[in-house]
């Protein structure tokens, strides 16, 4: 099965002697850099994460702005905006502006969100869930704001005595985007969220964790949660057709310097503990030559269901050097799967 293959980034940055990201700036410069490279390496996607009060990128709209006026083919997307954090309306203007910037090019992934860097974090961004709620709820109302306006209708009373001449009706939120609506996607943990996922009308973002466990291997649970999406998405009777994207990190092993840095995680397998007070089933490490990947990703049942793909990279290690595991992927192993 063809797929889309692109990279996700998480960011980070350190003042380690061995990170080629000393600060916020190298990181972000560094981002735009990655991208071009990919498009010019032909992969499909440039993909963010997004973290409050870390040493990760944490405003993803300018840099998806930059990124879009860099490039002009390449998807742009995040992986995932924490939506506890988010004023829906401020970010629909963001969005609209950054996806028309792109062409139209923004995918654009949200979720609840993952553990904080610091206790109840959205407070500190002026947000508390109301009575009878918990972040979770208040996490699903800003992202059923933000969808409904994102649909481009008017909702808003205009000014009798306004500024500039008005259309007629009720005002929407400008710049409108057509079409980004089509293109929200949202970071499931569970077989559940992915079934509401998919009952709001929003593609499907599954990580390299999920934060339940059957004892079945990940890549298996993974399936079965992309099943569960596709039936549930089925019986909506949505009018398009959905996308689903999996992460994974894969290293193929071409050079001494790969084998250096990930000949250690060869032998990685599935890990099981605990995440934000549940039990949660982590997925492997793929590391090795290309043509044992090859025989490993092809019993990925779960990557064989998506139709994206985003390989997590080692932004630390620097521009060059991730560019060089997307062109390793690219060239020694998507061909042999049948992705390209």
């Amino acid at each position: 099965m063809v797929k889309r293959i692109g990279f996700l980034s998480f960011g980070h940055w350190s003042d380690s002697p061995y990170s080629q990201a000393r600060s916020a700036s190298d990181v972000l410069l560094q981002s735009i850099d990655l991208a071009v490279a990919a498009e010019e390496l032909g992969a499909d996607g440039a993909y963010f994460r997004v973290h409050h009060f870390a040493r990760q990128l944490g405003s993803p709209f300018p840099l998806l702005a930059a990124v879009g006026a860099r490039t002009s083919r390449i998807e742009i997307g995040t992986g995932v905006i924490d939506m506890r954090y988010e004023n829906p309306l401020y970010m629909a203007e963001d969005a609209g502006a950054a996806d028309l910037i792109a062409g139209g090019r923004l995918q654009l992934g949200i979720s609840r969100g993952s553990p904080e860097q610091v206790v109840d974090g959205y407070r500190y961004f002026g947000y508390a869930p109301q009575d009878g709620q918990d972040d979770a709820d208040m996490a699903r109302e800003h992202t059923r704001v933000f969808l409904d306006v994102l649909r481009g209708e008017g909702f808003a009373e205009p000014s009798p005595r306004p500024m500039f001449a008005n259309p007629p009706g009720l005002l929407r939120i400008e710049p409108h985007s057509a079409g980004l609506r089509e293109r929200i996607w949202w970071g499931a943990g569970t077989r559940r969220t992915a079934e509401w996922t998919a009952a709001q009308g929003m593609n499907l973002m599954s990580s390299t964790l999920l934060s339940e466990d059957t004892g079945v291997p990940f890549h298996q649970l993974q399936a079965e949660q992309i099943e569960r999406f596709r039936k549930a998405w089925a019986d909506a009777g949505h009018g398009f057709a959905p996308r689903v994207s999996v992460s994974r990190s894969i290293f193929p092993i071409v050079t001494e310097q790969d084998r250096a840095y990930f000949w250690r995680d060869g032998d990685s397998q599935d890990q099981v503990g605990h995440l934000d007070g549940g039990v949660a089933r982590f997925g492997k490490t793929y590391a090795a030559e290309p043509d044992k990947l090859v025989a490993q990703l092809a019993e990925d049942e779960a990557i064989a269901a998506a139709d994206t793909l985003l390989l997590t990279i080692p932004n630390q290690l620097g521009v060059d050097y991730c560019a060089h595991v997307l062109e390793a992927l690219l060239t020694h192993v998507a061909p042999e799967l049948g992705w390209r």
